[in-house]
């Protein structure tokens, strides 16, 4: 019978949380609060987004009830935008996902920088590269995180199938008789 020596911080040596070192950081918030983040932020950052459009489309002259307009609108679209592209990129594998938030990236700093009035290769070449960016950015963050994951899962089976117990730097086995 195999018993855990307790480590420092529990009475019992048990092992709290999944991560690799088995500490989870505490989730102060609850999940209404993370329900109520997850719906606010793009509508959020939707409000700064519009109001920068608006003042890129106004070009420094006074506000107008039509500029208000556009704001609002940019705000809406964004919003909505943002929704769409969350919910279908949850439904993608990571490739596709990244590609997607880079699109969005992309085409949302595009839309932005065509009203400044600069040459339009040159918004479309920092539409790319911003958009190349951000792919590459989130497939690597998807990428290490979703094989760390896998690779957990697998050891955790294969350890299952063979019926030994998983042991750590932090705790030690002891067989007894």
């Amino acid at each position: 019978m195999a018993h855990a020596v307790p480590t420092r911080g529990t009475s019992t040596g048990a092992r709290t949380g999944t991560g690799a070192s088995g500490h989870t950081p505490p989730d102060v918030f609850g999940e209404r609060t993370h329900l109520m983040a997850k719906w606010a932020m793009p509508l959020a950052i939707g409000l700064v987004y519009g109001y920068w459009a608006a003042s890129i489309r106004r070009h420094g002259g006074p506000i107008t009830g039509w500029n208000l307009l556009f704001g609002f609108m940019t705000v809406l679209a964004f919003a909505i935008l943002w929704y769409v592209v969350r919910a279908v990129a949850d439904r993608l594998p990571r490739e596709g996902h990244a590609v997607l938030w880079g699109a969005f990236a992309g085409s949302a700093l595009g839309f932005l920088y065509s009203g400044s009035g600069v040459a339009m290769f040159t918004c479309v070449l920092v539409s790319l590269l911003l958009a190349a960016a951000v792919t590459a950015g989130l497939y690597y963050h998807y990428a290490t995180h979703q094989d760390a994951e896998e690779a957990r899962t697998a050891h955790t089976r294969a350890l299952a199938r063979t019926g030994t117990t998983r042991t750590t730097r932090t705790t030690r086995t002891t067989r007894t008789t």
